[in-house]
């Protein structure tokens, strides 16, 4: 995997973010809390595991650690998660911008929550954060059809077409 590769998939993993942030904010405050009973309760909940995790990971990229999830709960509106999230996402797009092949083969180690310490290269687990994300904004489309709200495409082909069709406008 080149630099320039995974600062698409990461401009990928942005742009579905904002996507699912953009119709989670069409619900109501009953609606974006309720819980549905998916791996995460509610739209809400997920939501802020994706943003989470995705915290943690670049906490471990820049060579921390850290013990648990940061409590977000209190962002209980799309809107305070967004504006929360901004300045993380733009950490993280800071951060793959500076990438080098020799970081993206370096091999980090970190310590999980529950398993123990891991070393893989820094590739691997950047290609896991966008994966992690595609799977949780999955279920938060099924969550949005469960509420009757109207989901948005996240996927990675609707990404590169909007992509290609606004470099040709």
């Amino acid at each position: 995997m080149s630099p320039e590769e995974m600062r698409v998939l990461f401009d990928y993993n942005a742009w579905a973010n904002h996507r699912a942030l953009e119709a989670a904010s069409a619900l109501n405050a009953e609606q974006y809390t309720r819980s549905l009973g998916s791996s995460f309760p509610s739209v809400r909940d997920t939501l802020i595991h994706i943003c989470s995790g995705e915290w943690v990971w670049l906490e471990r990229f820049e060579g921390r650690s850290p013990a648990a999830f940061p409590d977000l709960k209190h962002l209980d509106t799309a809107s305070a998660l967004r504006e929360h999230w901004s300045s993380q996402e733009a950490a993280l797009l800071i951060f793959v911008g500076t990438l080098t092949q020799q970081n993206l083969d370096a091999v980090m180690e970190y310590r999980t929550f529950k398993f123990g310490t891991y070393r893989n290269p820094l590739w691997q687990s950047m290609q896991h954060v966008v994966n992690h994300g595609t799977y949780h904004r999955g279920q938060i489309t099924t969550l949005l059809r469960q509420l009757g709200a109207q989901p948005v495409l996240t996927d990675l082909m609707h990404f590169y077409r909007e992509r290609s069709a606004g470099a040709a406008a």
